[in-house]
């Protein structure tokens, strides 16, 4: 692990790392040190996901009001390089306040998130703030340069402004949606935790408590603020010690405040113990289940799916379909595939339909049927080469996103259930091993007329997709931390189709 405190030396180390190896994705986690489990539960996702991992460690001056505590803020540097250094951090980039803002604190270049953002939940009580986040988180990125950004949800509305940051200025970051991780009492791990005596720990359990009796009377079918947020009160009047600064629900993106929850809500609040500021939230979704299944190539992902959907009544969000639309209409329009300029700006302009019609489910690109010519010889030819390009992905990507606003979708893929449907209901991994994909595969060829291959040359075959599938920096291979893995050796399309069921059903029915 290599410890950095200048900026020309971080940038340095990146350039070379990216010089030498093109394709390189790099993961940044942006902590102000003090590292507990939840930071912890981060980085280890960073590490999974990216080839070099970022570590900042920097107690953020601009981000406290006069009377906060930024000098009582704890530093223990040591312990969080050890811990870095145990979680394998690549780099650990720690700069003074002098190097990130110069001599001269007070008159910065800032970014200052858009009023809505910041009119509600943490906003008024900590002017000016926000803006210190966004102007030091946005130095950080322009430093770091990072493909992927992992920050933790109990920071839901640091999470939307640095999220709307990253969109308004086009940077080509993935922000990463990661989890709270709480103690075994339900209080979610914060720095600030230690500032509290166990008294007060057992105290400051009410507001995970409370906004758990919000989320019952949620999850019991109604949706109105008024009756959510009571529940809450009526929790929290149980524990007198705890002084509430705010309790709001709000949409999670916009922070605009909500009086029904059509189809997503952030129940947020914050509240003192004693001295000690805490926060807390949590999300209520109002939509039909998703159902997100990855896996690698050969495994049967398609054709469960395809089952699966028929007998949930869901749809069947035919991913590989899209891409195959996206494909012919490239095609169509005369455009060369290498094109990447021009394939990037026909795509970004395109909509793509799907629509169940009995038993069949057709396909349409700006408002066209193209259900049967995208199974054409000719887009089967190219669309592995379309679907590699960064800006095809990216736009589909979206339009996937929006087909989950509303649920009740089942989706299969490489990275469904860690980025398109990072918040997918239920999670499967569907594998099997390199032996049994390889004589399926062998069985499909034999029964296409396409001859004698050897299943050693299957093999091996597989064995290389699988590994550029988990490497690509675009779209890895990865299976979600919460994801259920269903080993399908020795199964049937139907046994699996099965299980998958029965999970799921366990999963809704846990659900209510």
């Amino acid at each position: 692990m290599r410890l950095f405190t200048t900026v020309a030396a971080m940038r340095c180390y990146l350039n070379i790392h990216r010089s030498k190896t093109p394709q390189v994705a790099i993961g940044f986690v942006p902590t102000m040190g003090s590292l507990h489990p939840g930071h912890l539960s981060l980085i280890e996702r960073a590490r999974v996901e990216n080839t070099v991992v970022v570590v900042s460690i920097f107690v953020n001056p601009l981000q406290f009001g006069p009377q906060e505590d930024l000098k009582q803020y704890p530093r223990p540097l040591e312990q969080d390089l050890s811990l870095c250094e145990q979680a394998e951090v690549d780099v650990v980039f720690t700069p003074s306040a002098e190097e990130i803002l110069g001599l001269d604190h007070q008159h910065q270049t800032t970014v200052v998130p858009p009023s809505n953002l910041i009119s509600v939940l943490c906003g008024p009580n900590r002017p000016g703030h926000f803006p210190g986040v966004t102007t030091i988180v946005a130095k950080f990125l322009n430093i770091i340069e990072p493909h992927r950004v992992y920050l933790g949800r109990k920071d839901a509305q640091q999470l939307a402004i640095i999220r709307r940051m990253v969109t308004d200025l086009h940077w080509p970051i993935e922000i990463v949606a990661c989890p709270i991780i709480r103690e075994v009492s339900g209080l979610a791990y914060s720095s600030r935790n230690q500032y509290l005596t166990p008294q007060e720990k057992q105290q400051a359990t009410v507001l995970y408590r409370a906004l758990g009796k919000g989320k019952q009377v949620f999850l019991s079918g109604n949706s109105d603020a008024e009756a959510i947020l009571a529940a809450v009160h009526a929790e929290l009047a149980t524990t007198t010690e705890i002084k509430l600064e705010y309790l709001q629900l709000v949409d999670p993106d916009t922070m605009a405040p909500l009086t029904f929850v059509r189809e997503v809500g952030l129940l947020a609040i914050a509240a003192r113990v004693n001295t000690t500021r805490l926060i807390d939230n949590v999300i209520l979704r109002n939509r039909k289940p998703i159902l997100a299944i990855d896996g690698p190539a050969g495994a049967g992902k398609s054709t469960v799916t395809r089952q699966v959907a028929q007998q949930l009544n869901l749809l069947f969000l035919d991913t590989g379909a899209m891409y195959r639309a996206v494909t012919w209409l490239v095609l169509e329009m005369g455009i060369d595939i290498s094109d990447q300029p021009a394939v990037a700006e026909l795509v970004h302009q395109c909509q793509i339909e799907l629509k169940p019609r009995e038993d069949q489910l057709e396909i349409y690109i700006n408002s066209r049927n193209v259900t049967a010519e995208i199974r054409s010889q000719q887009v089967t030819a190219n669309v592995s080469a379309i679907a590699a390009q960064p800006a095809v992905r990216e736009s589909l990507v979206e339009q996937q996103k929006a087909y989950g606003r509303t649920g009740g979708v089942v989706a299969e893929g490489r990275d469904i259930g860690t980025y398109v449907f990072p918040d997918a209901e239920l999670k499967i991994f569907l594998t099997a091993s390199v032996k049994e994909r390889s004589q399926r595969r062998q069985l499909e060829l034999q029964q296409q007329g396409q001859g004698e291959i050897s299943l050693e040359q299957i093999e091996q075959d597989i064995a290389q997709r699988d590994y550029k599938d988990s490497t690509r920096s675009i779209a890895p291979l990865r299976k979600a931390a919460d994801a259920i893995e269903i080993q399908t050796d020795g199964l049937t399309i139907e046994q699996v189709t099965e299980r998958i069921i029965r999970l799921y059903y366990e999963k809704t029915t846990h659900l209510t």
